[in-house]
């Protein structure tokens, strides 16, 4: 009888710690040993990860969806994203009546040049706040911030009376000169990127190279640019988007000429083409789907921009974040 009851103890012993075992085998499955590698933090991560993808997404798949449908399909209850037939015609709509080709050719002009103007312009401005000290220093940088601040709106007119007065009005000029004195669309964001990346850099850099006889162009050019390529990816690419997808100030200062940009030029062609129609006619209707599409044309230069420097361009964002001494 005892040998049999300590044989039960034991029994029972080894039933207790397979217990614990799968006790704390089943905690490290679920929580894991930092809980940050357990299954409960992983399935939170990707379901948080996959809600924001489709809350993306999902402007893109309706407009990708409804541009290839025709104008039964739109009004039809029983269609709701798959269209019954692929309709090619709302694109090979826009892309005649807006001389696509020539209007992409134009938005790429009036957003590059003044891009890259804007970010040769705002390196130099921050370059020269980052490394040099000069009387009123402080009050230049207070007023170049408030060119932020400051809505555009509120600046609007005054704006486009000095531009009429200097004669910049219906031409790129009015882009391109703002942009070379660091006041284009959003300049002191950019400026003060540049000045926050040459902040890290060394200064010892600019000593060493001035005691090997080196002058402060030199420095700038040979030194401080090339080591600033990180921030000169990021500033262009942020300056060539906003340039591209303004239509507000590009259809005030452009009134009249022959240029515009992609997205000004699409919306200048549907509201031109459903003026003739009432409020709530099927005719405005049966635009909507045209109306998808010429939006899909308008961004797709810009996803293609991405698509090729999406590695650079992240790469640039994480290599803005090195400290110096």
């Amino acid at each position: 009888m005892r040998y049999r009851a300590m044989v039960k103890e034991a029994y029972l012993g080894l039933k207790a710690k397979d217990a614990d075992r799968v006790k704390v085998h089943l905690r490290r499955l679920l929580l894991g040993m930092k809980m940050t590698d357990g299954l409960v933090f992983k399935v939170f991560i990707y379901t948080l990860l996959v809600s924001l993808a489709y809350v993306y997404l999902f402007p893109m798949l309706f407009m990708i969806s409804n541009s290839l449908m025709t104008f039964n399909d739109i009004i039809s209850a029983n269609v709701r994203w798959i269209p019954s037939s692929l309709h090619w015609d709302n694109y090979r709509l826009v892309w005649e009546q807006i001389n696509f080709p020539r209007a992409l050719r134009d938005g790429l002009i009036l957003a590059g040049l003044p891009a890259l103007a804007a970010t040769f312009s705002s390196g130099l401005i921050g370059y020269g706040f980052a490394r040099y000290n000069f009387p009123l220093k402080k009050l230049f940088f207070v007023l170049m911030l408030m060119t932020f601040i400051v809505p555009p709106q509120i600046t609007m007119l005054p704006t486009f009376r000095m531009y009429a007065r200097f004669n910049l009005l219906g031409s790129i000029r009015a882009f391109i000169f703002p942009a070379i004195l660091g006041q284009g669309f959003n300049g002191a964001i950019f400026i003060l990127i540049f000045y926050s990346f040459f902040k890290m850099i060394p200064k010892s850099l600019d000593e060493s190279a001035q005691l090997d006889g080196a002058s402060p162009l030199k420095i700038f050019t040979r030194i401080a640019l090339p080591l600033a390529v990180p921030a000169i990816i990021i500033v262009f690419l942020f300056s060539f988007v906003w340039y591209y997808n303004e239509t507000n100030l590009t259809g005030l200062f452009l009134r009249g000429s022959e240029m515009s940009t992609l997205p000004l030029r699409i919306e200048q062609f549907f509201n031109e083409f459903t003026s003739i129609f009432p409020e709530g006619s099927p005719g405005r209707e049966m635009m909507q789907s045209a109306r998808l599409a010429g939006n899909l044309l308008a961004i797709l230069p810009l996803l293609v921009l991405y698509f090729f420097t999406q590695r650079h361009f992240v790469e640039s964002i994480d290599k803005t974040g090195i400290t110096g001494e």
